[in-house]
């Protein structure tokens, strides 16, 4: 299209701040001796192909798989969650690259979607604050640019992009430490696409800890401070964002275990 990188991808520079979110050593069935670690400020994305087990290490650490060895640990205190529930309250969100079928419920409105990680926030006991419920729907419609002719409109009738927009919503409503991005731009406009980088740049710079998996190398290369390459639940590759290529990520993502 004869635009810069840059002008598509606009990553922030920021200085990363203390570590957020630390794994050490973990292990199940999907994974194998994973290490890594997310600071404030930091965006880490993870590249590798298909299978390799991107999106079962992101459940791992969201609560959805269990892990049967090693540590996570959030701020210094190490993780024993064991559902997606448990992850929520320890505020890591999870947004599915499969939003129909994991991520929104389509036969609800936008409203409904977009609070139901949050109930417990905008709930007085077990009733719903109606009126702070409204108030935060309302200001991430606005903040986030969700095209909707209005909150009660079911989430099927929105387009793609925005479905998407009222997912990560949904995350950033119970206010995370870590937000994980599963594939944030697939099936999405070039417009929600860079609306979409525009809040992960603010979530950034809020001092947050950003995990983002994508399948396009352009994004991973242009969004990320660090790159962790995966190959059949190993972790083959790491790159600081200044030595990362395209082809060395590659030559890591078609690793196998004999080679490692």
């Amino acid at each position: 299209a004869g635009r810069k990188l840059t002008d598509q991808f606009p990553r922030v520079e920021i200085t990363p701040g203390k570590t957020i979110l630390k794994v050490e050593n973990l292990n199940n069935e999907y994974v194998s001796n994973i290490n890594f670690e997310v600071r404030a400020g930091e965006v880490v994305g993870i590249a590798g192909l298909m299978g390799a087990g991107r999106s079962e290490l992101a459940k791992t650490i969201y609560g959805h798989f269990k892990k049967e060895s090693g540590k996570i640990i959030l701020n210094g205190k190490e993780l024993n969650h064991k559902s997606a529930q448990e992850g929520l309250l320890h505020r890591i969100a999870y947004v599915s690259e499969d939003r129909k079928g994991d991520g929104l419920l389509v036969d609800l409105s936008v409203r409904e979607n977009m609070t139901l990680s949050s109930l417990n926030i905008i709930s007085k006991g077990l009733i719903i604050d109606k009126k702070h419920e409204n108030e935060r729907v309302d200001s991430y419609i606005e903040r986030i640019n969700i095209k909707t002719p209005s909150k009660e409109q079911l989430i099927r009738n929105l387009s793609g992009g925005n479905q998407q927009k009222v997912a990560i919503a949904k995350a950033l409503m119970i206010h995370p430490e870590v937000l994980i991005l599963d594939e944030p731009t697939r099936g999405v406009d070039v417009g929600a696409k860079k609306e979409i980088y525009d809040l992960i740049n603010e979530f950034k710079s809020q001092g947050k800890a950003v995990i983002m998996i994508s399948s396009e190398m352009p994004e991973i290369l242009g969004l990320s401070d660090r790159i962790l390459v995966l190959s059949q639940g190993r972790v083959t590759g790491e790159f600081d964002i200044k030595d990362a290529s395209q082809e060395a990520i590659l030559k890591c993502a078609v690793e196998t275990k004999e080679a490692i």
